[in-house]
């Protein structure tokens, strides 16, 4: 059972809400956020591109673009160094066509995720340098590639770094940390610790963008071209799982309508392949339908194929790759099904379904989808999981944490058990040797100061909404909130006593429930429905009322229970029609 915990803000939603046009529902919501004042509602509300900061503001910014113009006007060869997940790939289509404009000499380079590994590889540096590369402009990843770029500066190459990640450090005897800069000719990125850029949690295809920006400028090319690649940087932003707030939900919200009229051959057929309807796309089609599809390809094969795809001009070539990506897809889809089978099996097994953080080894599962193994279990059970399975070396592996728990910070504590680790609270990636799984898993525990009940998951609720107060005028104000995602997440209400007087069972496995409410004197109907409540509210009434009882209410018998429910507002459209409904998150019978 979540516990259900009322947001607080103290703000005068009342003035505040006449002075913006919004109801206080929506000046709630965004105090609920940290949003409290006027100015800062209105510039949330009204996201545009003259808002954005300027990009010479950023710490080598403009070094690193003296020495990629220097290198374009000496027609030496350039390349493009990106990673294999959406946010690499777009950051490096993002500049990999930026310098194209600009009349560069330029390749792209994408490493393979199982034989190279994140960030640069030393082999892959030495190709380059063999293959008379002279500069090498990274995204999305070279602040952590110390060794590499010191082996590409032994070869007399240039290297400008674009990244986002936290700077390595080494940590001196009284705890505190040294952070480490490559030796990299410039280094951009706004979490050094020396850059005045004001806002920090750009992901890389942002900083790609903005890179394009002052490049352009550079060669007299109007900058509002580059805005152009918004949707691109659009499409980084909700995938790397960024805080959708300032420059963030900027480029978010710019490059969603961006994306519903993209001229973009390879995206289209994606969306034509994936079954999207254009004009809706929303974080949601990007997050959990058109990103993985690109994730897919650097999981399975090889991330080229999706820099393939953007850069196609061929319509049935480009169909032939959407439905590649979207095969690739598919086939990741079901291993990941039967990864958390196997690794759901371990746990309820074994003594570690009594962990507080879980930490399985199966060496079946695939290494690209342990993260996402990982992710799914931490869900289920709301527990920090770790994914282990076998690398090429050693066992590799993903975990993924929940917000009470630093699964950095954790795995910190244990460093000298693990051969090599990186992340941040919410995610981390591993190798380690085998024959210290078991005392990992101990120490992890044995660190682990939290509670199960403070471990509990905890749904934050922004109002209590009565039933009589849902519109189609309130959808369509929460709807100017969006994107929703990390740090903006879509608003969550409650109501006490719901009086409920039907229930249906629906779905091909009969796992969706849908209750039917009334409210207000006319008795006023409104369906609640949950995609995965059935067995919840069958063991609500059966220890409550008794198995028959449930029994004859799922065969339509007529009742009146109260019930509370913490809820999201959507609209139901079928066949024309459209019906407000209530998006259940949870539900318990009221006392």
């Amino acid at each position: 059972m979540a516990k259900w915990m009322l947001r607080r803000n103290g703000t005068d939603s009342n003035s505040i809400a006449r002075n913006i046009n919004r109801s206080e529902i929506i000046v709630d919501i965004l105090a609920n956020r940290g949003i409290r004042e006027e100015d800062e509602m209105r510039s949330f509300l009204n996201p545009c591109i003259d808002d954005l900061h300027d990009p010479n503001l950023m710490k080598d910014m403009g070094s690193g673009i003296g020495i990629v113009k220097q290198h374009i006007e000496s027609k030496s060869t350039i390349a493009v160094y990106g990673d294999y997940d959406v946010d690499g790939v777009m950051s490096c289509y993002i500049l990999y066509r930026a310098l194209l404009r600009c009349g560069a000499d330029v390749i792209y380079y994408i490493p393979h995720r199982e034989l190279e590994g994140y960030g640069m590889n030393s082999q892959s540096v030495e190709n380059l340098h063999n293959q008379g590369i002279k500069l090498i402009l990274t995204c999305d990843n070279g602040i952590s590639s110390i060794e590499q770029i010191e082996r590409a500066k032994s070869l007399g190459m240039d290297v400008v770094v674009t990244d986002h990640h936290e700077l390595p450090f080494e940590e001196n005897e009284d705890g505190s940390r040294k952070e480490i800069m490559p030796c990299a000719d410039a280094v951009i990125n706004p979490k050094r610790p020396d850059c005045p850029y004001p806002f920090d949690i750009l992901c890389a295809g942002a900083i790609a963008y903005k890179f394009a920006r002052v490049l352009y400028k550079e060669f007299g090319i109007p900058e509002s071209e580059a805005d152009s690649y918004i949707e691109y940087a659009a499409m980084a932003t909700v995938c790397d799982v960024v805080d959708l707030i300032g420059e963030n939900r900027i480029i978010a919200s710019v490059g969603m309508k961006m994306l519903r009229e993209t001229e973009n051959i390879g995206l289209n057929a994606l969306v034509q392949e994936t079954g999207i309807e254009k004009s809706k796309i929303g974080t949601y089609h990007i997050g959990f339908v058109i990103g993985p599809c690109i994730n897919a390809t650097g999981r399975l094969e090889m991330a080229a194929i999706a820099m393939e795809l953007l850069l196609c001009e061929d319509n049935n070539e480009a169909q032939a790759l959407a439905k590649k990506l979207v095969g690739l897809n598919e086939e990741r889809k079901q291993m990941t099904e039967d990864g958390v089978e196997r690794v759901r099996h371990i746990i309820e097994a074994g003594s570690i379904s009594r962990d507080k953080v879980i930490l399985a080894v199966d060496e079946g599962i695939h290494e690209s989808i342990a993260g996402i193994v990982a992710g799914r279990i931490k869900e289920q059970y709301h527990l920090p999981t770790i994914v282990l399975t076998r690398g090429r070396e050693m066992l590799k592996g993903s975990g993924r944490s929940i917000e009470e728990y630093n699964m950095f910070e954790g795995l910190m504590q244990c460093k000298s058990l693990i051969s090599k680790f990186g992340g941040h609270p919410m995610a981390a990636g591993l190798s380690m040797e085998e024959e210290n799984v078991d005392e990992l898993r101990r120490k992890l525990n044995e660190y682990c100061r939290l509670s199960f009940e403070e471990m509990e998951r905890t749904i934050r609720i922004d109002k209590r909404l009565s039933l009589e107060s849902i519109s189609y005028d309130i959808v369509e104000q929460i709807k100017s909130l969006e994107p929703f995602g990390k740090g903006n997440s879509a608003p969550i209400f409650a109501e006490k006593g719901i009086r409920v007087t039907g229930v249906r069972i629906l779905g091909k496995n009969k796992n969706v429930l849908r209750l039917s409410c009334v409210f207000g004197k006319t008795c006023s109907q409104i369906d609640a429905i949950s995609f995965d409540g059935v067995e919840k509210f069958k063991e609500l009434i059966e220890s409550t009322m008794g198995e028959d009882e449930f029994n004859q209410i799922a065969s339509g018998k007529k009742i009146s229970i109260a019930m509370d429910m913490v809820y999201t507002i959507g609209i139901n459209e079928y066949m024309g029609s459209k019906k407000l409904q209530l998006l259940l998150k949870d539900f318990r019978l009221s006392k």
